[in-house]
């Protein structure tokens, strides 16, 4: 063992071995930093962390310029909710029901009265922001949302010279609701604000009083739902994004922007490890380069080692011994830097986002390993071959 390691130093080249261990030490950083940093930055997307809280999404079919003219509603089949129900990144899914008759509201306004038409529309209780009261008799209890009143406050009653509402006097006032279903059925009813929701834009009813009122006024009207409201498991699920862009449904709001953001941090990642696999696979031809020219300047000798009785395997050891040591260091550096630049990076993360948790080192680990892993068995196979081909010669 001596004597081979004396004539492995003999015609060692320095600079060959350090490119080889500073390319590979820079093709296994970016790898596991690309693996860290997404795990690290992925909860401001997605999850507990995430500054995007809206775990649910409002869809409807896209409405095109025929079926617009023709008066067709674009309305969600049976299938249409089934398949979607069965998607892996959705809770559940509600459906909105809109009131089939027609709704005339008026509010007393000292000796006289202020009226317009209107529309109700309900989901899943469970779906609403806000409490339902106990329903009093002949009372519908309404939920606006809060953009209603920020546009009256700030948009009409400025412009009008009125006075501006609080929620707490909206709450107040009484309305007269007078529904008129097929036949001319007739229904008089009070109603009256009790809150305003932030997750949904349309004049909520109870689920319960939609169903009923229908059934009463409007007993041979009962279409598909137009929109569906869908609680998901995770906003930032890029998934969400392909399947409504497979289905040419619309958002009600921004809500794939997570997804979206996500999907692209996903692409920039995979480009970035893509890059440290190229470097790493570089790095390998470099030592494997090294090495064979190792042999080869010293084929004789070690032909002559086989000769007396030295087998392949102890032939071969202490090449196979300087790669796995170099790619030990490799490994041990490149997540000794990791930990030091995740260090820094992460503190900027917390002055944006102060509640976000770290993301954990296991993937990157996993991913670190897993190349030292290849490049040594590859490495002490190509070394093993190198030497069998001396034995044959």
């Amino acid at each position: 063992m001596n004597l081979i390691w004396k004539l492995l130093r003999r015609h060692i080249s320095a600079g060959q071995l350090a490119g080889f261990f500073l390319a590979n030490l820079l093709g296994m950083l970016t790898v596991v930093l690309s693996v860290q940093f997404y795990e690290d930055v992925l909860p401001a997307f997605g999850g507990e962390d995430s500054f995007i809280k809206n775990t649910y999404i409002i869809l409807s079919k896209r409405i095109a310029a025929v079926s617009s003219l023709r008066g067709e509603a674009q309305t969600f089949s049976q299938d249409d909710i089934a398949e979607l129900s069965s998607q892996r990144f959705v809770k559940r899914v509600g459906r909105f029901e809109a009131s089939q008759y027609q709704v005339y509201a008026s509010v007393a306004m000292g000796a006289s009265q202020m009226g317009t038409s209107m529309f109700f529309e309900s989901v899943p209780d469970e779906y609403v922001d806000v409490a339902w009261p106990k329903m009093k008799e002949g009372e519908v209890p309404i939920i606006l949302p809060r953009s209603y009143l920020a546009l009256y406050n700030f948009g009409f009653a400025e412009s009008q010279s009125l006075p501006k509402l609080s929620e707490g006097v909206v709450s107040m006032i009484q309305m007269d609701l007078r529904l008129r279903g097929e036949g001319g059925a007739e229904q008089r009813l009070k109603g009256r604000v009790v809150g305003f929701s932030t997750r949904l834009n349309t004049v909520l009813v109870p689920a319960a009083f939609m169903h009923s009122s229908n059934e009463m006024l409007a007993p041979h009207s009962q279409p598909d739902p137009t929109r569906l409201i869908v609680e998901v498991k995770n906003p930032a699920d890029d998934a969400i994004a392909t399947f409504i862009n497979e289905h040419g449904y619309e958002l009600e709001d921004n809500s794939l922007e997570a997804g979206r953001t996500t999907y692209f941090l996903k692409i920039v990642a995979g480009i970035v490890m893509a890059v440290g696999l190229l470097i790493s696979a570089l790095s390998f031809y470099i030592l494997m380069l090294s090495i064979f020219l190792l042999v080869q300047k010293n084929s004789d000798k070690l032909q002559n080692l086989l000769l007396i009785g030295y087998s392949p395997a102890k032939v071969s050891l202490p090449y196979q011994l300087l790669t796995i040591v170099l790619n030990v260091l490799v490994l041990l550096l490149a997540f000794g830097a990791l930990l030091w630049i995740r260090q820094r990076y992460l503190e900027r993360l917390w002055q944006i986002f102060p509640s976000l948790s770290e993301g954990p080192l296991t993937p990157a680990l996993l991913v670190g390993v897993g190349i030292f892993v290849v490049v040594s068995f590859f490495n002490i196979l190509a070394v093993r071959r190198k030497i069998n081909g001396l034995t044959k010669a």
